[in-house]
């Protein structure tokens, strides 16, 4: 076999709503990128999430530090999304007097 011919594909894939996962998870690109750039090894991150194998570990950090900017960018993206989610959903669901009804129910 001449290793130049031989092209692997990157264990990922993008779902309806616009997530990067790694390909047969639920695990998301930015999980395994997180912990990557917190410090934890491919090794450590297969043993946290079981249901991605260690050589798709490999794959997704591989591709991460190849495409870093890109991945920068949907990460920002991601951050920003779920920060309007947040700020939706506490408009939505004000979180004030919360504890006092909380207490009010307990006596």
């Amino acid at each position: 076999m001449n290793a130049a011919n031989v092209i692997e594909r990157v264990p990922i894939h993008t779902d309806a709503q616009g997530v990067v996962r790694v390909a047969g998870t639920r695990v998301t690109l930015e999980t395994v990128v997180d912990a990557f750039e917190t410090g934890a090894t491919a090794e450590e991150i297969a043993q946290q999430y079981p249901t991605v194998p260690l050589v798709d570990v490999y794959s997704v950090i591989t591709y991460y530090l190849r495409h870093k900017p890109d991945v920068d960018a949907y990460r920002v993206e991601r951050d920003a999304a779920a920060g309007r989610v947040r700020e939706d959903v506490e408009r939505r669901f004000p979180s004030t007097g919360v504890r006092e009804r909380l207490l009010a129910r307990r006596r």
